[in-house]
């Protein structure tokens, strides 16, 4: 899925157009962490509660070399994406 790109000029709503930068940063950060967490822990209650896997068994996995690869490019597309109000300066 393509990420959205808002048109037009992005709005100042503090003194310092840096400040204003670091807010958006911040909120798009705010927002990716709430839907994220409330995604997870929709999954894991669910899996837990049809005995598919136990918190434990969560909290204990240890992923292989190609899915933490997998992850790094993953962490490396979102920060491009929260950093983008800083990059596109």
């Amino acid at each position: 899925m393509i990420p959205k790109q808002a048109k037009g000029k992005r709005p100042d709503y503090l003194d310092n157009t840096d400040n204003d930068k670091l807010l958006a940063i911040i909120m798009a950060l705010a927002g990716e962490v709430s839907v994220l967490r409330e995604r997870l822990d929709t999954i894991e209650k669910l899996v837990v509660a049809k005995g598919i896997i136990s918190s434990e068994d969560i909290e204990n996995y240890q992923p292989d070399a190609q899915l933490n690869e997998e992850r790094e490019q993953w962490r490396a597309d979102y920060l491009a994406r929260i950093l983008r109000a800083v990059q596109n300066s």
